[in-house]
Formats: structure tokens, C-alpha cells, sequence
């Protein structure tokens, strides 16, 4: 069964089972997968002029990688949202938020813990050799494929920086 198929059974059971906030997080998650779907689908059909359209609607089908990337940008939106909610006042909305990233957590591979990301990019930045903060872009680039989808990408961030910033010292 692939991720979506997951997500649609997994609202299916939700909606049965009556939980709200399951339902309402994998709601969000799955129109964002379909409309996913449709861009790719226009950049597809837009490139390649004579596709029929079972061959089309085949091609634009997330792959499980575009899926976790569709989970991360979802938590993102609901981290920047509890922000926003933290700032108004508004401490319940932040908690459904906080709940739904927890909803959506589920649909994630294992997550490297700060030890892994360290040592992965420690190891990155011997390869290609940075000395400064300054390389900060040749080391995201060549570190961020080896971790995709298994760090989040402000973390990764941080961790290069600290790294980064003790060879200047």
C-alpha cells in the first residue's frame, strides 16, 4: 500500500472512529497531496503535449519521497501557525495545532536524532572541505540529499552553523 493509499484508508478509519483532529490533519494532508498532484500534472501534460490522459494522470502520481515532503511542509505550516496563535493569545488553537503535527508525525520515516545529523554533517563538511560559515550552501547541498526527509531542515540548519562556526574559532 503506498503512503496515500494509507492516508485515505487512515481518514477513512478516523472519520468512522470519530477523532476530529485525525480527521482534520489528514484532511489538510491529503488536498495537499491532490493539488500536488494537479501541478505536476500541468508540467507534465504542459512537456509532453501527446499524453493520453490515463498515461498522464499515471505519471503524476506522488512518489512516497513528494508525500514526505508534502508531511514536512504541513508540519511547517502548523509550527508557524503556533507561533501566531502563541503570540494572539490563543492557546487552544495552538494546542489542536500541536496535536495535528502529532497526527502527522506518523506519516514520517524515523527521525535522526542531533548525534546522527552531527556526525553526517561533520562528515560533509571534511568532504568538501569548509572552513566558514561562508560554505554553508556547498555543505546544505551535498548533506541534505544523504538526510531528506529524515531531518528537519531548520535543525539540519542549526547544527551545520554550530559546526561551521567552531571552525573559525
Amino acid at each position: 500500500m503506498s503512503l496515500k493509499q494509507q492516508i485515505k484508508q487512515d481518514i477513512n478509519n478516523a472519520m468512522k472512529e470519530r477523532k476530529e483532529i485525525v480527521v482534520s490533519a489528514l484532511r489538510m494532508l491529503y488536498n495537499s497531496l491532490i493539488n500536488r498532484e494537479k501541478e505536476k500534472r500541468v508540467k507534465i501534460a504542459e512537456k509532453e503535449k501527446d499524453l493520453k490522459e490515463d498515461e498522464l494522470i499515471k505519471k503524476s502520481q506522488l512518489t512516497d519521497e513528494e508525500i514526505v515532503d508534502a508531511v514536512f511542509s504541513e508540519i511547517k505550516k502548523r509550527k508557524e501557525a503556533i507561533l501566531e496563535f502563541e503570540k494572539g493569545g490563543r492557546k487552544e488553537l495552538a494546542e489542536k495545532e500541536k496535536r495535528e503535527i502529532e497526527v502527522l508525525k506518523k506519516y514520517l520515516p524515523e527521525q535522526l536524532s542531533e548525534e546522527e545529523i552531527e556526525k553526517i554533517a561533520r562528515q560533509v563538511v571534511k568532504e568538501v572541505e569548509a572552513v566558514s560559515i561562508k560554505d554553508m550552501g556547498k555543505v546544505m547541498g551535498r548533506l541534505m540529499p544523504k538526510i531528506k526527509g529524515k531531518a528537519e531542515g531548520g535543525l539540519v540548519s542549526k547544527i551545520v552553523k554550530e559546526i561551521l562556526s567552531q571552525k573559525t574559532q
